[in-house]
C-alpha cells in the first residue's frame, strides 16, 4: 500500500520502521523543518529524518503545510492511506481528503481521554492508573476522529514519561500494522468515540513549577509526569533546582519545609512529605540528595523560596 508517514520525534520512529519491516511502500516522510538546539545554537534533525535519511526514505520539510508546491508534491504521490504520528502541527482538510483510505493517527491515550498534545505526560500528572494507545481516522477536530483500535497498558507507580512512552510507541507501532491489515480486509470498522473528553495541552518550560502545597502524592505524580521536560522545579535560597525523582512517605510537615536534610532530603506538602531522591542543581549534573546536601549548609526549618 502506498503510504506517506507524518512523524516527528523518536516517538513515531517506531510505527514507521514498522511499516518498513511489514514491506508497505512508504513513498516519503513529512517531518518539521531542523531547527536550532542546545547552547550552541546547532542546526538538528528531527529524530524522524534521521531514521528515514538511513533508511533512504524521501523526506518532506514544509514550513506550512498549506504551502501550494508542498500540497502538489504530496497529491502527485498518490497516497492511499496517511500515516501521522507525533506530527506537531494539524493538517488541513485538503490533506486529510487526499488518501483513498484517509488519514490515520497513532494517538497515546484511550480517547476520547487526553485529547490533544501531551497525553502521556498529562495522564501520570493526573495520576491515571491506566492508558493507552488509539488508532484512528483522523477528521478535521483535535482529536475526536473515528476509532479502528484501542488497547491499553497501566501506569506503574515508577513510571515517568520517558518509560511509559516506550512502551506506548511500541504498542502504537504493532497496533498500527493491525490497523493497516484491517484495513486492506475491510475487518476493521471505525467506530465513533464515546464518553466525555479530557485534554492533554502541550506543556510550556513554565508549567513546571512545582508547588508545595499539593499533597505529596500529587507532588509525586507531577515529577514523573515533568520528567524529562520540562522538569517539575523549584527554589531553593533563590537557587532554581530541578526535581528529577522523589518518594512519597508517611509524616506531616508544612509546604515547602524542610524537615529533614541529613542522610535524607524531606520536604513538607500539603499533605504528606515527600523524599527527595534526586535533583539537579542549576548548570550541574543530575544528582542524589545525599551528594546535594553534603556540599550544602542546609537546616532543618528551611524553606523553599516562592521566587
Amino acid at each position: 500500500m502506498h503510504i506517506v508517514f507524518f512523524g516527528t520525534p523518536a516517538f513515531a520512529i517506531p510505527s514507521l520502521n514498522a511499516l518498513l519491516q511489514s514491506g508497505e511502500n512508504v513513498k516519503a516522510v513529512v517531518t518539521q523543518p531542523d531547527k536550532r538546539k542546545g547552547r550552541g545554537h546547532i542546526l538538528s534533525k528531527p529524530p524522524v529524518k534521521e531514521f528515514a535519511d538511513q533508511k533512504g526514505i524521501k523526506v518532506l520539510q514544509p514550513f506550512n503545510v498549506n504551502d501550494p508546491l508542498f500540497l502538489k508534491e504530496l497529491s502527485d504521490m498518490m497516497p492511499e492511506i496517511i500515516v501521522v504520528v507525533a506530527y506537531g502541527r494539524i493538517l488541513p482538510v485538503n490533506i486529510l481528503r487526499l488518501p483513498l483510505h484517509g488519514c490515520i493517527n497513532v494517538h497515546a491515550s484511550l480517547l476520547p481521554k487526553y485529547r490533544g498534545a501531551a497525553p502521556i505526560q498529562w495522564a501520570i500528572i493526573n495520576g491515571e492508573k491506566k492508558t493507552g494507545i488509539t488508532i484512528m481516522l483522523m477528521d478535521k477536530g483535535l482529536d475526536t476522529g473515528d476509532i479502528l483500535i484501542q488497547e491499553e497498558t497501566e501506569i506503574h507507580d515508577d513510571d515517568n514519561t520517558i518509560t511509559l512512552g516506550e512502551r506506548l510507541t511500541e504498542l502504537g507501532a504493532s497496533l498500527l500494522i493491525k490497523s493497516i491489515k484491517g484495513i486492506k480486509n475491510t475487518s476493521i470498522k471505525p467506530i465513533p468515540q464515546k464518553g466525555l473528553p479530557s485534554y492533554a495541552p502541550p506543556l510550556k518550560k513554565d508549567d513546571g513549577r512545582l508547588n508545595w502545597s499539593n499533597t505529596a502524592k500529587e507532588i509525586f505524580n507531577f515529577v514523573r509526569g515533568m520528567y524529562p521536560w520540562p522538569c517539575a522545579y523549584c527554589y531553593l535560597n533563590k537557587e532554581r533546582i530541578k526535581i528529577t525523582r522523589v518518594m512519597v512517605i508517611e509524616g506531616s510537615g508544612l509546604p515547602g519545609r524542610v524537615e529533614k536534610a541529613n542522610d535524607a532530603f524531606v520536604v513538607g506538602t500539603g499533605e504528606g512529605l515527600i523524599s527527595i531522591i534526586e535533583l539537579q542543581p542549576e548548570g550541574k549534573m543530575p544528582m542524589s540528595s545525599k551528594a546535594f546536601l553534603q556540599g550544602r549548609r542546609l537546616k532543618e526549618g528551611a524553606f523553599f523560596d516562592e521566587t
